[in-house]
């Protein structure tokens, strides 16, 4: 009995040493940690889909406030592109040099600067939040390794940090439609 508990306690530690050095299938626990991940980052959950949020959002309305906000639309998409692509570069790229703070991380404006300005920003935000993706889909990723250039960080809590600030600035979003009337009931 005690030689099969030892066994045992000797497989977990094997088990989670794979897990620790990112060697591990995708059935096991780093396999489904990063399904979860992935699931949050595409608003999976009581996440919600920033495709779904900012379908149909009128032209005029991109740069509007709704009474009390001092924020619109644009400003909120913009500030999620930039912080979201600062925490993709961090994660990435030891060299990256981050946005002064706070000032670095919004939109000057409160409205696009030019007509084509909303969709740059939706195109980029979708392009960096799928190299986000794929960053934590690659096997060779080890999700709970700190990042060299870190202060700790590690690559699990940086996407889990994007999946948390976008759920919250398209919750905002979602608020402000509404406040604004263009939100499908």
């Amino acid at each position: 009995m005690a030689q099969t508990k030892k066994k045992q306690t000797v497989k977990k530690a094997k088990a989670s040493a794979r897990v620790r050095a990112g060697k591990s299938d995708a059935g096991s626990e780093s396999g489904s940690l990063r399904e979860h991940v992935i699931y949050l980052l595409r608003g999976g959950g009581a996440h919600v889909d920033v495709d779904k949020v900012i379908a149909d959002l009128p032209a005029e309305l991109r740069g509007s406030k709704a009474s009390g906000l001092s924020f619109t639309p644009w400003r909120l998409l913009e500030h999620m592109r930039i912080a979201q692509w600062d925490i993709l570069e961090f994660s990435r790229n030891p060299k990256h040099v981050s946005p002064a703070f706070p000032v670095g991380y919004w939109p000057q404006t409160d409205e696009p600067p030019d007509g084509k300005a909303w969709d740059r920003s939706v195109a980029a935000f979708r392009a960096d939040l799928r190299a986000m993706e794929q960053l934590v889909e690659n096997s060779k990723t080890d999700l709970h390794a700190e990042i060299p250039h870190g202060d700790g960080q590690t690559v699990l809590r940086e996407a889990l940090l994007v999946a948390d600030h976008n759920a919250y600035h398209l919750g905002q979003l979602v608020m402000l439609r509404r406040l604004l009337g263009a939100w499908p009931e």
